[in-house]
């Protein structure tokens, strides 16, 4: 049994968010993270791992720097990780990165008993779509919004979350399971991890690699095939200084009231 799970390398959108003149993020000028719902993810997988002795296998598309975050996964106890690089890989949308994945993901294998998890969406598209869209062009069941997983034999038992309350149910393997936040708290790397990282197996998975893949069409990866139209992106504005007033009496709600009258917000 191995757990496969997918993560992405994101834009830390608390800083600085630049956008290139075709309309896709500028990616190497920002400061990037893992997305944080693919933490998740990733600790349900170590979580398993810790329970049932599994390996766990972690997948990226995303530049070469990308190693470094899967060796940071590594460091958690990840036990191996799979970068999927190149050019024409490059600005892919939802559709055209889950065909991309997919294609990984087929050729490393899936088995009986696998799982894989996906955090439930990027910060830096909110879109939700590419773990559902993995499991369909995997031809696997799956389930979204995970706020609970537990496992026995060949089933999983996960607790759906929803806006009034959950449902409760059963899969079996392999299948795609997405993760939220409220899953678990990811934990921190080890010191005894970061000094083995390096040593752990990291495959590179190139366009050459997978061009023979099915689900490969150059048609349909990369910017220029990528469906999705950009109608319009900008850099989103700089907050400007705030206002800090003192005082309890009544001159200082006086001239708070008034300050929000101007600005229409009473």
């Amino acid at each position: 049994m191995k757990i496969l799970v997918t993560v992405k390398q994101v834009p830390d959108t608390s800083g600085k968010v630049a956008v290139n003149p075709d309309g896709t993020l500028d990616r190497a000028s920002m400061q990037t993270i893992i997305n944080p719902d693919d933490m998740n993810a990733v600790e349900a997988a170590l979580s398993l791992k810790d329970e049932l002795g599994c390996k766990v296998v972690a997948f990226t598309m995303g530049p070469p720097p990308a190693e470094g975050m899967l060796r940071e996964l590594m460091a958690m106890g990840v036990d191996e990780g799979v970068l999927v690089t190149a050019r024409e890989f490059g600005g892919s949308d939802t559709y055209a990165t889950s065909q991309i994945i997919a294609a990984a993901i087929d050729t490393y294998g899936i088995e009986k008993d696998d799982i894989i998890l996906a955090g439930r969406q990027a910060i830096d598209g909110d879109t939700a779509q590419v773990g559902p869209q993995i499991a369909e062009k995997l031809h696997l069941p799956q389930v979204t919004y995970a706020g609970e997983i537990t496992k026995d034999g060949d089933t999983l038992t996960v607790k759906r979350m929803l806006e009034d309350g959950y449902m409760t149910i059963k899969v079996k393997t392999p299948c795609m399971i997405t993760c939220i936040k409220e899953l678990n708290t990811p934990r921190y790397l080890s010191v005894g991890g970061a000094f083995e990282c390096y040593s752990k197996p990291l495959v590179t998975m190139t366009y050459e690699t997978l061009k023979d893949h099915p689900l490969i069409d150059k048609s349909t990866i990369g910017l220029a095939g990528s469906p999705t139209n950009i109608l319009t992106s900008f850099t989103p504005p700089q907050k400007g200084a705030g206002m800090m007033l003192e005082g309890a009496d009544k001159a200082a709600t006086d001239k708070l009231a008034g300050i929000l009258a101007a600005k229409h917000i009473i």
